[in-house]
């Protein structure tokens, strides 16, 4: 309520974000639970923003973002970088795999992995919260988008190969552990999108 009354405005898209826009002035604030990231064009205005929510509430200044739910936001000359690094490393170990070697890419190039016919995996959960990590990951490391979507699609009765699969995807994340993604600072950051047809990426089925 407090966000409406300074003016800002719900996002239909996300919930959770709120959006200011006046006179050239535009300030963002993103919540979750009881944190906020508040960013804009403006610092007066941000400023102002905080003194006003100071007013509404009892809350601390954190200072500049650092780390917000598991993404590590470093700040440069470059631009901005998020990584999970932290994240990367607690997946490795979760999984007993420090010690493995690191390998080159995150998935066979032409896997079968839909017409797998090894056992099942004796405790699905294990298989799906691992999938359920590297979905997270995926924030900050989009090259992992494609293997991670093929592995969700045997969640519901994961097989060997899969559990496999998805131990090769934690091997690869350790040679590259603080990967991440980079926003320039002389880039415009405008966005391109782009679609095309692969069978729902199983060709085999």
């Amino acid at each position: 309520m407090a966000l409406i009354q300074f003016g800002f405005v719900q996002s239909y898209l996300d919930y959770s974000l709120f959006t200011y826009c006046k006179h050239n002035i535009r300030l963002y604030v993103l919540i979750y639970v009881d944190d906020l990231i508040i960013g804009g064009n403006d610092t007066a205005a941000i400023v102002k923003f905080k003194k006003y929510l100071h007013r509404c509430f009892h809350m601390k200044d954190m200072g500049p973002l650092k780390y917000f739910l598991g993404i590590e936001v470093a700040h440069g000359l470059e631009g901005i970088f998020l990584s999970q690094q932290k994240y990367a490393l607690d997946i490795i170990s979760e999984c007993g795999l420090l010690g493995a070697k690191p390998i080159s890419v995150p998935i066979e190039q032409n896997h079968h992995l839909a017409l797998a016919k090894g056992a099942l995996v004796e405790n699905p959960n294990q298989y799906q919260r691992l999938v359920g990590w590297l979905i997270y990951l995926t924030i900050t490391r989009p090259e992992l988008c494609y293997c991670v979507h093929i592995l969700a699609q045997f969640m519901q009765s994961p097989r060997q190969e899969h559990w496999e699969a998805a131990l090769r995807v934690v091997r690869y994340m350790k040679g590259y552990p603080g990967q991440g993604i980079l926003f320039r600072s002389d880039s415009d950051l405008c966005l391109y999108a782009y679609c095309d047809s692969d069978w729902a990426s199983c060709p085999l089925t």
